[in-house]
């Protein structure tokens, strides 16, 4: 089944066409998933999560805004930044060892891993350090623009306009 049926199928409540797609995008949902959330347990129940958000919201999805993929990827990527700011996950953070920090910084500077797991490094690799450094925390890391800005000492008007040029830039590449 072409991809375009398997979504309309989709959006029509057919199991077997959700089941399908689960077999298709669940290993590199997780992957995204994981990279931002570096935790096994809870990564795989916000994998869970995000196939029942494609479940009830397929409706939503509309092929002249993007590719299926990208909303699928949005999807995850929202949830477990979601997932990063609530409360919850702050209070089981407030517990943890001092050692365990080490592990933690380092994960979260794995900009090039998390890059390269859903494929787009080669891209990312071409554009500036500032770029670079924008994408890892907008978007890997679940910063906000506001946090962006102090973290990078500079004007969040100067952050929002950077960020929309390297995204830009990106899609461009990613276009050619």
């Amino acid at each position: 089944m072409q991809q375009d049926g398997l979504i309309l199928e989709l959006q029509n409540g057919n199991e077997r066409a959700f089941q399908r797609i689960y077999e298709l995008y669940s290993e590199s949902v997780y992957g995204i998933i994981y990279s931002i959330l570096n935790d096994e347990a809870i990564a795989q129940e916000i994998l869970q999560d995000v196939f029942l958000k494609i479940w009830n919201n397929s409706s939503s999805y509309n092929s002249d805004k993007g590719r299926f993929f990208t909303w699928i990827l949005n999807i995850a990527r929202n949830a477990s930044i979601d997932h990063i700011r609530s409360k919850s996950h702050k209070n089981s953070k407030k517990n943890l060892a001092a050692d365990n920090f080490v592990d933690i910084l380092e994960s979260r500077s794995n900009f090039s891993a998390k890059a390269d797991a859903i494929g787009i490094k080669k891209y990312i690799d071409i554009l500036k350090p500032v770029c670079k450094k924008l994408i890892d925390l907008l978007f890997f890391k679940g910063y906000t623009q506001k946090e962006t800005a102090e973290e990078l000492e500079m004007p969040l008007g100067t952050v929002k306009t950077r960020n929309r040029a390297c995204i830009n830039k990106l899609r461009e590449m990613l276009a050619e």
